[in-house]
């Protein structure tokens, strides 16, 4: 029996075991894993076990350059995709690619050559696939790219080669219909999402510059012709329709954007889009209701773009408290019945758990009393929701009291600036005063969302646990105290009276005031609603001149996926590593050092019964975040060496 062979390796220290054959066979075909979002796969070969034996199986370079990007960061944030045995994926610059699952080996390399004036951090997350049930030949399968310039092209996933019957030539221009859009205020970072032959798209804007940013629109193309089907204006029902200010815009513009991956349920034709907050973030005063759609979730109709519900997860967002994951679609046990449910994390430590067809919340949500606002012309909303079941997993409190630091000293500083700013919980509106922003923009849990275990009934999911302040000044004031960097971003909020500067609340050491792990990754137990584990995430091996893997939990960008055999792999940590855990102690069974950052969220696949079960990551850093920068694509498999499993009978 295989897993006595595997075993008897273990207690005795031997070489690793063969892969064994048989067992299940299983793609990544979405960016989530499955159109649901669930980052799980029913894959066994690789088990808590044998997970120590992994090795390195082969890589990718992709060939981009930090040196070719704004300001010589990239944020390489791919998660492939597979179809046929190849996997696809892009890169920050917007170049997509084709490689061998099983080798590495290219197969094709497009460059969509975008143009980066003004692009913040260029990055894009993924891909997506269609295969046309009714066609052969050339682009009959096809590759779809959101670029770092605004547009989206249409590839032939088996050469390449732009698909000339979309759009204009292979692309289609997403700033048409925008109006007067800046050099890289807006642009999709995010996989597009296909349902049926829709493509769906959005966009992340940069909301903390004006009033006046280009819209949220959703928009829904063909995705043989690029045809406009459908798009979904984020401004309020009752906006009147856009007036023309000669400029073409056809939606209304600082409505809220939809930047985060969207989640599809195929049977039910329904799209799930994670919405962003006005622009611009920090102050809503001259917002005049655009709220309505913010930081909340849409379910679309995926055909017509027509809205069948929206939950709203924070009211008159005023943190950038966007809706960064997407929407996990899981089935769950309530009131004696099966119900088809959505989990949504968020990033102030919040998990919904909602009905996918309604909206409605499966467990009660509650909406309590949090501080006012002291700012002239903000009306900050009285109450925010709870969720009560499961409780939220973030702290939703830093005081002075609580300071963090390696000495008195250090720690006294800490505690001073924390009594300086205003500090009555999370929802503490932005103040002249200072206010702590807690959880911080980053999360709790972002952009990489959460793994769920059908089997086990656990969610999975990283959380940043680090304290900033955000303050609002007067706009002519807002550089006083330098340009933005790193810790410190200043944020214009063009036609409004104030400016907003948020920071991180750092120690003379540059080190957070709040208390560690400043990352943590855990599992809740969905059917009793507690923390089954949690584990500070991170060390600060690769953020510090000595490399000391001190295990403070670090903040992190990308998430978790699950496996049935009882593992959890996940990258995302600042320290270049690609870590396993047991699914069900939390236990760190395996980790190897990467090339570069590892801020993206991996994948698992295995294409035949005989063959070998790969674990893909993109090691590229996050230029913000301060990683080793790369162009990697790493696969970790078994050694791929053949023993001879023992018979029933020992011999």
């Amino acid at each position: 029996m295989a897993w006595v062979a595997s075993a008897l390796f273990l207690a005795c220290g031997g070489d690793a075991p063969a892969p064994a054959p048989g067992g299940p066979v299983a793609g990544w075909p979405e960016w989530g894993g499955d159109a649901g979002g669930t980052r799980f796969s029913p894959l066994t070969q690789i088990d808590p076990t044998n997970v120590r034996f992994l090795e390195r199986a082969w890589t990718y370079r992709t060939g981009d350059r930090p040196a070719d990007a704004p300001n010589g960061k990239l944020a390489f944030e791919a998660t492939p995709v597979l179809d046929d045995g190849v996997l696809y994926g892009c890169t920050p610059s917007s170049r997509a690619f084709a490689v061998d699952a099983e080798t590495g080996a290219e197969r094709w390399r497009f460059d969509a050559r975008p143009n980066l004036d003004g692009t913040y951090i260029p990055t894009c997350r993924g891909v997506a696939l269609w295969r046309d049930p009714a066609a052969a030949g050339t682009c009959a399968r096809r590759v779809l790219l959101g670029t770092m310039d605004a547009r989206l092209v249409a590839l032939d996933a088996a050469t390449g080669d732009p698909c000339a019957d979309f759009g204009h030539a292979g692309s289609l221009d997403l700033r048409e219909g925008l109006g007067e859009v800046r050099p890289g205020e807006t642009y999709p970072t995010s996989a597009p999402t296909v349902v049926g032959d829709v493509v769906a798209i959005g966009a992340l804007v940069h909301d903390g510059s004006r009033v006046d940013a280009p819209g949220g629109v959703v928009r829904g193309f063909d995705v043989r012709s690029g045809a406009l089907r459908w798009a979904f204006d984020t401004a309020p029902p009752e906006w009147p329709p856009v007036a023309d200010r000669g400029d073409g815009a056809r939606w209304h513009r600082g409505t809220p954007n939809a930047w985060a991956p969207f989640s599809a349920d195929l049977e039910r034709g329904l799209l799930f889009v994670p919405t962003g907050n006005p622009s611009p973030d920090y102050f809503g005063g001259q917002r005049d209701g655009a709220d309505f759609y913010g930081s909340s979730i849409l379910a679309l109709d995926a055909a017509t773009g027509a809205l069948r519900w929206r939950f709203q997860t924070v009211h008159h967002d005023l943190w950038d408290y966007d809706v960064a994951s997407q929407p996990t679609l899981i089935e769950i046990e309530r009131d004696g019945r099966t119900r088809a449910a959505l989990l949504q994390p968020t990033k102030t430590g919040h998990l919904f758990v909602l009905d996918r067809e309604t909206g409605e919340p499966l467990f009660p949500v509650e909406e309590r009393s949090v501080p006012a606002s002291d700012v002239p012309g903000e009306h900050a909303s009285a109450t925010q929701p709870f969720p009560t079941f499961p409780p939220p997993l973030h702290p939703a409190r830093l005081e002075a009291k609580d300071a963090f630091g390696f000495t008195p000293w250090d720690r006294g500083i800490c505690r001073d600036k924390l009594a300086a700013l205003r500090s009555e919980g999370i929802f503490t509106p932005p103040s002249r005063q200072g206010s702590v922003l807690y959880p911080g923009t980053a999360g709790g849990a972002n952009w990489g969302g959460v793994a769920w275990d059908p089997g086990r009934r656990l969610v999975v999911l990283n959380l940043n646990r680090v304290a900033q302040s955000v303050t609002l000044v007067p706009g002519d004031e807002a550089l006083a105290g330098g340009a933005s960097r790193r810790e410190r971003i200043v944020f214009p909020q063009h036609g409004t009276p104030w400016a907003a500067i948020v920071e991180v609340i750092t120690s003379p050491f540059g080190v957070p005031c709040s208390p560690p792990p400043w990352g943590t990754i855990l599992a809740l137990d969905l059917a009793s609603g507690a923390v089954r584990w949690e584990q500070p995430f991170g060390t600060t091996r690769d953020m510090t001149p000595v490399p000391i893997g001190l295990p403070f939990g670090l903040p992190s960008m990308g998430g978790p996926i699950a496996t049935a055999s009882g593992l959890v792999f996940i990258g995302a940590a600042l320290d270049d590593t690609l870590r396993a855990y047991d699914s069900e102690t939390g236990a760190e069974l395996w980790s190897a050092r990467l090339p570069a950052g590892g801020q993206a969220t991996p994948m698992t696949y295995r294409l035949r019964p005989d063959g070998r079960q790969f674990v893909v990551i993109a090691a590229g850093g996050h230029g913000t975040l301060g990683t080793r920068q790369g162009d990697w694509l790493v696969a970790y498999a078994l050694p791929d060496r053949r023993v001879e499993e023992p018979h029933a009978d020992g011999r």
